[in-house]
C-alpha cells in the first residue's frame, strides 16, 4: 500500500516539474504562467497560443495549474459580488441557482 501511495505521489511531483519549452530559446516556464496563457487564449480562441502553453508543461501540470486558476478567478469573483463561490461557479457556467 505504502508503495503504491509513493509512486503515485512521485508521478504527481514529476508532472509540475517544469520542462524545457522545445519552441523557444528562453528557457523553462512554470505551470502557472504556463495556466494564464492558456486559459486567456482559450478565452479568445487564439490556437497558436493554446499550442504554444500546451508545450511548456506536462499535461498534468497544466490541467493542475489550470484548475488552480479556476479556483482563484472564482473566489476573488464571490468576495467581489459578495456572493458564496458555489453561487459564482455555478453562475459562470450557465447553472441554474442551487
Amino acid at each position: 500500500m505504502w508503495n503504491r501511495l509513493r509512486e503515485s505521489s512521485a508521478r504527481v511531483f514529476r508532472s509540475m516539474r517544469l520542462e524545457p519549452d522545445s519552441r523557444k530559446d528562453s528557457g523553462t516556464h512554470n505551470l502557472f504562467e504556463a495556466a494564464a496563457v492558456y486559459v486567456s487564449a482559450r478565452a479568445t480562441d487564439d490556437e497558436e497560443r493554446i499550442e504554444e502553453a500546451s508545450g511548456w508543461v506536462s499535461p498534468e501540470a497544466l490541467s493542475f495549474g489550470v484548475s488552480e486558476l479556476a479556483c482563484r478567478a472564482v473566489l476573488t469573483l464571490a468576495r467581489e459580488r459578495e456572493e458564496s463561490p458555489q453561487a459564482v461557479a455555478r453562475a459562470l457556467l450557465g447553472l441554474p441557482a442551487a
